[in-house]
């Protein structure tokens, strides 16, 4: 009982840092940059719960980050854009049908050969053949499907288009359709040693945003969708409105800062809301002996199967709920930027930040991971101007005009490296366990 409020206590702390590091960032920057800073803290959050409950909880390394975010971010265009009206009557059906027969060709193909065919070569064979035709049905039937749909209206869609549905109705549908993804993904891969996983994830989520920038008719590819609609009001309709008007001259704020507040902040409600959801599951999930069964698994997988536990099984499980929460947290940041970029998401630079988010606010708690998210996404963002702070300081006795403090200036961006090098290790030097380390369970 001690021990709990002991850790309730320290929770506490350290989220009132995290919330006096954010009013600093109003009172001496603006309120505007502190929400804009906030309301991806809180989206960085719930990808790092998705991979705190495969990494911290059950060992799963998954390096395929930026796949499933994308794959999110998908399913916000297809979800909410209206549809290409001009393609679905000529062009999409045939895609559509021919998608779904070779579904469920596959899965009868691969029936059949399991169940009747039982020489191993004739499989081979029976395969291959398999794989030529729809190969041939590919080139004579979807290529030039595909070449009419991007080449109609090219300049303002030349894709399929969505279903014209409010888009945050994509956020569980996102979390579905990465769920799915994972299972088939999962299926594959989970059978390999953690290293080997590793490499395997992070190779399929560079080939899932390389399918997704160059299949333009599915989203544009490069080109990007832009003009997402918006679960919140937008700000020129605010700005029009009487009462926000008389707000803003009784808080002495302009009528413009206020609507972009009050947008950001409606976001931030709905972020915050969506995070502690997944938070109260998660934590019934590992309170559970559900949960306890999978560090087990985690911390033992020879005893855990000795024990008479399906160790690959439940590995697919978890994958498939982390997957389906960063699925989430994909389509919620297409949502708070208005636009489906596929060009933003980079597995080599981003996968790893969320990972140290997980390492620096302690695996194996969701508190630390959401507190991981909040103080490495919050330096990543105010680098720059804690660099520009901090060179202004040590240079204060130099000239305006010096040549020295004129090129640490220019090159206060590089800044960022440098700032979060320190962070990194001093997060690891005096919490190597992580801020939150993991609780211990009798």
């Amino acid at each position: 009982m001690k021990t709990d409020l002991i850790s309730e206590k320290k929770y506490i702390n350290v989220y009132l840092v995290c919330a006096f590091l954010f009013l600093l960032v109003g009172l001496f920057q603006s309120w505007n940059v502190a929400f804009s800073i906030l309301n991806l803290c809180l989206i960085s959050a719930i990808m790092s719960i998705g991979i705190n409950i495969q990494w911290g909880n059950s060992g799963i390394v998954n390096f395929g980050v930026m796949g499933f975010a994308a794959i999110g971010g998908l399913c916000g265009v297809l979800i909410s854009m209206p549809p290409t009206l001009e393609v679905w009557k000529d062009g999409t059906a045939v895609i559509l049908i021919i998608l779904f027969s070779f579904l469920i060709s596959g899965i009868l193909v691969k029936k059949f050969l399991k169940k009747f065919i039982y020489n191993k070569y004739l499989k081979i064979l029976l395969s291959i053949t398999f794989i030529i035709f729809s190969l041939y049905l590919i080139k004579s039937i979807f290529i030039p499907s595909i070449n009419f749909i991007e080449n109609t209206n090219s300049a303002k869609t030349g894709y399929i288009g969505g279903l014209n549905l409010p888009i945050i109705f994509s956020w569980p549908i996102a979390g579905l359709f990465c769920g799915v993804i994972a299972f088939l993904i999962g299926k594959i891969a989970l059978g390999l040693r953690s290293d080997y996983l590793a490499i395997a994830t992070l190779g399929i989520s560079e080939i899932i945003i390389y399918i997704i920038k160059n299949e333009e008719w599915l989203a544009r590819g490069v080109k990007n969708v832009n003009g997402l609609p918006r679960p919140v009001p937008y700000e020129i309709d605010l700005q029009k409105n009487e009462f926000i008007q008389t707000l803003s001259n009784t808080l002495n704020l302009s009528v413009i800062e206020l609507s972009s507040l009050i947008v950001k902040g409606l976001y931030s409600i709905l972020f915050i809301l969506v995070l502690l959801i997944i938070f109260f599951l998660l934590q019934k999930a590992i309170k559970s002996p559900w949960g306890r069964m999978m560090r087990a698994v985690r911390d033992n997988e020879i005893s855990a199967e000795a024990m008479g536990i399906n160790v690959k099984k439940r590995h697919l499980q978890v994958f498939i709920i982390g997957s389906a929460i960063i699925g989430i947290s994909g389509a919620m940041l297409t949502t708070l930027d208005g636009q489906f970029t596929p060009s933003s998401y980079q597995p080599l630079r981003y996968t790893f930040l969320i990972w140290i988010m997980v390492i620096i606010g302690g695996s194996g708690n969701n508190h630390g991971a959401i507190i991981g998210a909040f103080a490495i996404w919050f330096f990543w963002i105010q680098a720059e101007p804690i660099g520009i702070f901090l060179i202004e300081l040590i240079t204060i006795f130099l000239s305006d005009q010096n040549e020295m403090k004129l090129y640490l200036l220019n090159h206060a961006a590089y800044m960022r490296l440098l700032l979060m090098g320190l962070v990194l290790i001093l997060a690891l030097r005096f919490f190597p366990k992580g801020i939150i380390e993991e609780e211990k369970r009798l």
